[in-house]
Parts: structure tokens; sequence; C-alpha cells
């Protein structure tokens, strides 16, 4: 009889079963130990007693059934050994995966997990005092900060540290968990960040649940901070909703790799209709997403409190950090009139892997040696003394104003000549933060002062022509009351609105004059160009009174826009990926959205292609919507009336009023990206944020002269077809942005003769130069001269008046 036949004779085939079963399970128990690098029951001991248990059943259920002879435990080990070679089971990505692990085991060794545990307990922003780990820094991990940390650096996380210790004993308890307050020799809770659920990162195929209760509201939306649509539908609703309201519901995370998990944040779901919120849930992990394990406070399963509402995030951070790669939230309970709907983000450390290539194919490493941090106010004011410091002959720092509360907002300028306007030198401005919650723009323009500044130190060739001819002005942050409220909470906890607006409740980005209604009903009663002129409209006076609701910040801003003569400006924001442009609002009053272009449509579009095609992902057809629009169709860039209509815009206010135009960049899908994020979201908008400055010097420019050669002020240009006129500056010199091609251009002042002339736009990167000499009109002069003698007439001498009559009738005009 052949051997093999006869070994097959004595296993029936469910043994057979159990020992492909046991064959996996020897494979994770072999990758846990080679994650811990120690012998098995250091740091994932429940992981890895849950294995030996595990196998041991088995073993002992195959030979209790089989009742098998002497000769049966050797045939079984040999079967045993040939199932692992032949590869009986079929999760062969899991193996792998697991070998994968193996061949990286040195690696591991050096991984160090804490193993003492420490209070699970929910964040809130309200308990923000409790919270010891978000103190080092606030929010933040503390493994981005750079190793040359400055003193003021060290002070604060030194304060940080004594309030950490001091707030130990009065630490929130959670049911089944252990309070800081109860352990006597406790270290600060291991926090992980964010795996990118909510940056999207974490690709709508990692994510599964139990039950969907309908398409939208699938896991693929069950994302920290995402937003539904103003009219919910089958495609984009704000959360993951399961099936069914009951304990055995689920949401899970594949890693694609073995992570390491410290904690869970959670929110409700994001709807103007429904009341839908998790209060409690437990975690399980698993390396096959078959065998789970719930974590444990001892013997009993761990709960977590979970939301008392759905919007306001709250944090549960584990006991002891787990090693796995699939995690799972389990809700327990919920809002008693409401279902079961969270949005997640779940905190995990991805283990060190240089074999896996899913891994590798998604890593953005920069190569600047940059200040990859978020600022408080005192450390931005600190940064920007010190690139000052560094580069003193081409930096000034100065401030516009105040915000409500008394912070200066500062701005620094970048140019050869700091502090002066140079004839023929177009002036740039980039400002962020107008939402405080929006904080990337914030550390954006933080990042590119000091790139700008090392590379002009270096010899970039670029950069020293963009700060020889281009005085650049940078504003990282128009609301600092509101960012302070954010910061002091963290990324994760700050949820979708705390700190947007100013310290009075305004949303400072909308709070500027509506300017669009007063032009477009001159319009339509043809006053223009007689009554009125088509730019520079005039601010009513009922916005300039003291009642009028208009923050001070606001103010602030009218005041720079209108003492600077900027020719383009970029305001930067957060919460999608997609760069907006006039107009903001829609012509046709009660419509909430539909196309309404400027004169300078064309040129607007450019401008904003400009950037999004820059960008590392704005253009991408393939990334995932951030919330509910697909902005990739249209490559990145939208009418902002397209959008979503807004009276009142900085950028509608900017074409209108002054000179500059002003296109608003959103930087990202997560507002307040974890401190982890900024040296990639740095690489995605670093070389949008100096194309876009380039763009100043497209079009034409120039300077319109009298006959003296004199500067004229305030002199009007208008191009032939366009609708929209500029002004010169003080100096006579203007600047006009147009696309490549050949323009009629015309040059008239107030008392002036009109001249005009063809000015032609090339392709290539500068700006063309046409020059305008007006003389006087003889009126002028006539006004001038009675001006002069106080509008009298002009008594001639009796000789003259004589000779003046002869000569009319000789030339017979009497």
């Amino acid at each position: 009889m052949d051997p093999l036949a006869l070994l097959l004779s004595s296993v029936t085939w469910s043994a057979l079963r159990e020992l492909c079963e046991l064959s996996v399970l020897e494979w994770e128990g072999r990758a846990i130990r080679a994650v811990d690098g120690t012998q098995p029951g250091s740091s994932s001991t429940l992981l890895w007693r849950r294995h030996q248990d595990s196998q041991l059943e088995i073993i002992s259920r195959v030979m209790t059934r089989q009742r098998l002879s002497l000769f049966t435990p050797l045939a079984l080990l040999g079967l045993l050994v040939g199932l692992a070679n032949l590869n009986c089971c079929s999760a062969s990505e899991d193996e792998d995966y697991y070998m994968q692990e193996l061949l990286s085991r040195e690696q591991y060794n050096q991984v160090q997990v804490v193993e003492k545990p420490v209070a699970s307990i929910p964040d809130r922003h309200e308990h923000r005092s409790q919270n010891p780990a978000k103190k080092v820094p606030k929010g933040k991990a503390d493994s981005s900060r750079q190793p040359d940390k400055t003193t003021a650096d060290a002070k604060s996380v030194k304060t940080a540290n004594k309030k950490a210790e001091k707030n130990k004993k009065g630490a929130l308890k959670t049911p089944n968990s252990v309070s800081e307050g109860d352990r006597q020799d406790n270290p600060l809770k291991e926090e992980c960040p964010p795996m990118g659920l909510e940056t999207l990162k974490i690709d709508d195929f990692q994510l599964h649940a139990s039950t969907t209760k309908r398409y939208g509201l699938g896991a693929h939306r069950g994302r920290l901070n995402i937003q539904a649509g103003l009219y919910e539908d089958d495609l984009y609703d704000g959360a993951w909703c399961a099936g069914r309201d009951d304990p055995l519901q689920w949401f899970e995370v594949d890693a694609r790799r073995l992570t390491k998990f410290t904690g869970v944040v959670t929110q409700g779901r994001s709807s103007l209709w429904s009341s839908d919120w998790v209060t409690s849930y437990k975690v399980m992990v698993s390396n096959d997403s078959h065998t789970w394990i719930t974590l444990k406070n001892g013997s009993e399963d761990l709960i977590f409190s979970a939301n008392r509402e759905k919007e306001i995030p709250v944090r549960n951070i584990f006991p002891t950090p787990v090693v796995a790669r699939y995690i799972r939230v389990n809700p327990r309970s919920w809002f008693s009139s409401g279902s079961i709907c969270m949005r997640v983000e779940i905190l995990g450390c991805p283990m060190p892997d240089p074999n896996n290539y899913y891994h590798r194919r998604n890593e953005v490493i920069t190569t600047d040696d940059l200040d990859f941090r978020h600022h408080s106010y005192k450390e931005m004011r600190q940064l920007m003394k010190v690139v000052n410091e560094m580069c003193p002959n081409v930096t000034r720092i100065y401030n516009i104003g105040k915000s409500h509360s008394g912070l200066k907002l500062y701005a620094i300028e970048i140019s050869d000549n700091p502090g002066e306007h140079e004839v023929g030198e177009p002036e740039f401005r980039y400002t962020a933060g107008s939402h405080g919650n929006e904080v990337l723009g914030r550390e954006l323009l933080l990042l590119l002062m000091q790139f700008m500044c090392l590379e002009y130190l270096s010899g970039n060739q670029r950069i020293r022509h963009l700060v020889e001819e281009t005085r650049i002005h940078l504003l990282p942050s128009v609301n600092p009351d509101g960012y302070e409220k954010a910061f002091e909470v963290g990324s994760e906890l700050s949820g979708w609105s705390l700190g947007r607006w100013s310290n009075d409740g305004i949303d400072i980005h909308h709070n500027f004059p509506d300017l669009n209604s007063i032009l477009w009903e001159a319009e339509a009663k043809k006053w223009i160009p007689r009554k009125m002129l088509n730019h520079h409209v005039s601010i009513p006076e009922w916005y300039q009174s003291k009642n009028a609701s208009v923050a001070v910040e606001t103010r602030a801003l009218i005041t720079w826009m209108e003492k600077m003569p900027f020719v383009l400006g970029g305001n930067i924001q957060g919460g999608e990926l997609v760069v907006t442009f006039p107009y903001d609002k829609t012509r046709t009053q009660g419509v909430a959205r539909g196309p309404t272009p400027t004169p300078d449509d064309h040129v607007f579009r450019w401008l904003a292609f400009s950037y999004a095609s820059t960008h590392r992902l704005m253009t991408d057809a393939n990334r995932r919507v951030c919330h509910t629009e697909d902005f990739a169709k249209e490559d990145g860039t939208i009418n902002g009336a397209s959008w979503h209509t807004a009276a009142g815009s900085m950028n509608d206010f900017s074409y209108l009023h002054t000179n500059c135009f002003e296109l608003s960049m959103y930087v990202g899908c997560d507002k307040f990206p974890h401190e982890s994020e900024l040296p990639e979201e740095w690489e995605n908008n670093r070389e949008s944020l100096l194309v876009f400055m380039e763009q100043v010097h497209r079009g034409i420019k120039g300077v319109v002269r009298d006959l003296q050669g004199r500067g004229i002020a305030n002199a009007i240009v208008s191009v032939e077809g366009i609708s929209h006129d500029i002004r010169t500056a003080a100096d006579g010199d203007y600047w006009r942005l147009l696309n490549p091609g050949e323009y009629k251009v015309t040059a008239r002042a107030e008392g002036y003769s009109i001249s005009s002339k063809k000015c032609e736009v090339g392709y290539e990167m500068g700006a063309t130069r046409c020059d305008f000499t007006i003389g006087r009109t003889n009126l002028s002069r006539i006004k001038e001269i009675m001006e002069k003698f106080n509008k009298q007439p002009i008594k001639m001498p009796l000789r003259q008046l004589q000779a003046r009559r002869s000569r009319e009738r000789r030339l017979g005009t009497q």
C-alpha cells in the first residue's frame, strides 16, 4: 500500500482541516515572535498566548478524535510539515506576508513597545486639560520633532511634561479601564499618528463593515471628519452606518501590514437631518481577519466610551499597544434615538518592513531640512524672527493690524529691497488661516519662508530671480485667535469647525463688502462707464460704519490691500483639494450654484490650472473624492460660484476693489493634518507654491508717464475686449495679467490725452514691456489756469487785445 495513502487513511477530513488551521497559526506565531524580537510574552502577550492556546487545543482535539497508534503521531508530524510546505490552506497572500515579516526579523528586533498599561481615556476638547498625551506637543506625536530644538522649544516641552504629571491624578475613568490615577509609576500613554483614513492614505478597499444601510453609508464613508452633501443621497453621505442596529456590527480597517495600534478616534454621522452616533464600543484585532482577539482589561472585555453627540471627536488610547494587521471597532451602544453610525480614525505605527511594496510605493520623502511641526502663535513669531536673522538683507517682518484678542497679524516680506516698492517690480501675496482651523496653509507658508531663505543663501537661481524681481508678502495667520483654539486640542480632536471663525464669530473670508451686487446693478442700469467704472468699485458707507458686523481682522486686511499695489494673490485654505477663482457669487439671486465668470475668466482659469497641475494630487483622475465633489474632472479647478455661492468673498473683493487677481487654494482633505504628515504635504505643494508666484510675471507691464517723464498715478489701463480695467500705482507703474496673444491696450488719465498701442504677450515667462507717454489736453490746461486765478476771467493788456482782434479780422473769423 502507498505510504501516503496509509497516512491519509488514518486521518479524517475534519482532522485535516484542523491541521491546516494549525499550520496557519504556526505562521502567525512566528510573525509575532519576529515582531517582538524577544521571547514570546513580551509586548504582544495577548496575541501570543491566544495562538499557543489555539495550537494546543487543535492538537489535543485531533489526537483524541483519531485515537492513533504510536505510528500516527509521527505521521501527523510529517503531514504537518508537508502541509506547511504545500500551502494546503488558501491564504497564500497571508503566508507571503508572514514570510516578509520573517525575512526582516532583525529589523523587528529593534522595535520597542511600552509594556506598562495606561488608562484608556476618552479625549474631548472640553476635557483637554486631563489628557497628558496631548501636551507633548499639543495633540501631536513628538517623534517628528527635529533633534536641534531651540531653547524655547525645550522650555515648552518641559512645561508640558510638568502639566501632564500634575494632571495624572485627575484623569477621567472609563468603564473596565485602568485610571492613570490608580497607578503610581505610570508613563505617558504611547500614541502613534493617524493611519490616514481622513487624509485618504487608507484606500476604500482597506475598509470593511459587517453590514451597510446603503452604498452612500458604506465603510468607505466611515472616515473622520468626512462631510455629507447638503442633500443626502446614495453616493455621498457622512458616515458608515450599519444595516442593523445590534451589538454584532463592526467596522474594520486592513492596515495591509503589521501595525502597532495605539488608539481610536470616533465621531457620529455628519448630517443636517439625522442624529446618529455610537456611545461605546469594543476593539478587536487580527492577523488573518478570521481569528479575532478582543482587547481586555484583565479578564474582562475593554469597553471604550465614545461620543455624546455627532460632531466632537473622541479619542481613546489603548492601555497597551497591540501589534496586528487588522483592527475592528465593534459598537456596543448608541444614541437611543439614532442608529449605529461612525466616522473613525485609527492611530497606528506601521512596523518596519523594507520588503513591503505597498508601503514603499506610497511613501513620500522630502530632502528639505525644514521645521516640520505645528507652531503656536509664539513659536510662529519666533520662527519668523529666526528666518529674518538668517536672511536680513532680503526679509522684513511687519504687522498689518491686530486680531480681536489683540494678537498682531504678522507678515514677512521677501525682496531684494525690503520695505520699498521698486518701480516696475510686481507685488505678490500669500495669505493663510482666515479659517483658524485650516492650519495646513499656515505651516506651508512658514515652510515656504524657510525654504526661500535657505535656497537664496545657497544660490538657487530660480529663487534668486523670484526674490530680486518680485516683492513677496507672506501672511501665515489671518485668524490667530481661531488657530489657537484648534491648536489647543490638536489635529484629531479639533473637528470640522472649532476655530473656524474669529473670536466674535465672523467668517473672515466671507466678511468683505458685497461689491458684486453694486457692479451688476450699475451694469443693468447702463451706468458703466458714464456714471461708474468697471473696476475699483467703492466700499459702501454702511460697511465702514463702526456698528457694521465687520471683524477687526477684515478691516486690517482691507487697509493692507489698499496700501500695497498687489498684482496677484492666493489665500490658502483646507478641507478640499481644488483651486477656486472668481466670481464666488452667482448673479441670479437665490441660485445656490452656477457658473459666474469674470471678464478675465480665461486668465483666472490659467492661474488656477498653474497651481493645480503642479500639485501632486489635485489633477490625479484616480484620486479619491475628499467629501462629495469630484474636482479632478475639472482639472482640479472650479469657478467659485459653480461650487457654492458666497457673497462678500475675499477673492471677489480683491478683483473688484483693487488690481489684485485673487484665488483660493484648498490644499488638503484634512484641515488639520497630523504633524507627521507635514513633510509629505510640503512635497505635495512646494512646486505649486513657486509656480503660482511666478505667474505674476505674465502679461504686460509698464509705466504711464507725462511729457516731462513723470509717472502718473491712478491712470487707467484698458484692454480691448475685456471689460475690467486696472490703475497705475503711485509711481505710474502698472501690471496687467494676460494670457498669450496680441492686445490693443489704452492708457488714459484725467486731464491727459488718450494713448493706445498694440502689445503682444508671448508664451515664455516674463511680462511684455508696454509703456505709455500721454500729454495734457487743452481743456485741462484751461481748467488749471482758471483754478490758478480762482476761476476769474483773464484780463489781457489792451495792446494784446487789439492785436488779437486784427489777426481774427484778417483770417475772416469775425
